[in-house]
């Protein structure tokens, strides 16, 4: 299926690895000029090389920490006009309630809601004067399955859901769709990160803590990034623009709700 995006423009937040960068090559395989954005120098490098071996377009690479204005700055500056903008950032740590004070309150949410909230802002006007426009914000699994020591991811993101759910309902006579994906056990760093904490906390080999992670899911193996990455490319095609204010799990059929 030709998806209609050649030559169309993408902006993609946190994009160097895991989920982010999956998108990146899926869209950039479509024939997409994408924008990826990272704040270490050496994997932005090293991430821009291995989409460029693709042999399908362009490839820029920003660094910046997109929790500072500095940081979404130099990206909107680098990409003006996004025709696609993909928005991710790194989830807080799981804890317990009575960890979290002020400080890991406001860091949740500038990471997961203000800073793709004011990305969105930046760029929606003109993807509507364009007449076409693709927002895609990867959320969590969390956001409709809540887990006490995610409380921070969840609550984060599940504001940048209602704010992404409203503005869709305005936008999309314009043709800019708005659509979340929510993502549960792919394999990717998260998940290593996520095995070494089991190993650690309860003294399991890394192949025990992975196979605990794979059995929690219906579908009893993790995701593959390139499985999220061709969702994110299509929820950005021509073909899917009467797609919006959707809420997309992608958990190999774990969410046990019929909504």
């Amino acid at each position: 299926m030709n998806l209609g995006l050649e030559g169309k423009r993408a902006m993609l937040c946190a994009s160097t690895r895991g989920l982010g960068f999956a998108c990146a090559a899926s869209l950039h395989r479509e024939g997409v000029e994408v924008w990826i954005n990272g704040r270490a120098e050496v994997t932005l490098r090293e991430a821009k090389a291995a989409l460029e071996a693709q042999g399908k377009g362009p490839v820029h690479a920003v660094r910046g920490d997109l929790n500072t204005e500095a940081g979404r700055e130099a990206l909107l500056k680098a990409c003006p006009e996004p025709d696609i903008l993909v928005t991710n950032n790194n989830g807080p740590a799981p804890g317990f309630y009575p960890q979290w004070g002020q400080a890991e309150w406001e860091g949740a949410f500038l990471a997961n809601m203000i800073a793709p909230a004011l990305l969105i802002r930046a760029v929606v006007e003109g993807m509507r004067a364009r007449k076409f426009g693709r927002i895609v914000n990867i959320t969590s699994a969390m956001v409709k399955t809540p887990h006490p020591n995610m409380g921070l991811s969840t609550a984060a993101r599940s504001a940048l859901t209602a704010f992404a759910k409203g503005l869709s309902k305005e936008v999309a006579k314009d043709n800019v769709t708005i659509n979340n994906l929510l993502p549960e056990r792919f394999d990717t760093d998260r998940q290593q990160q996520m095995a070494k904490i089991a190993m650690e906390t309860r003294g399991l080999s890394l192949e025990e803590a992975r196979a605990e992670m794979a059995a929690t899911i219906a579908a009893k193996r993790l995701g593959r990034p390139e499985e999220f990455g061709d969702t994110c490319a299509f929820l950005c095609s021509a073909q899917a623009g009467y797609i919006s204010g959707q809420n997309l799990q992608l958990d190999g059929g774990s969410y046990p709700g019929l909504i």
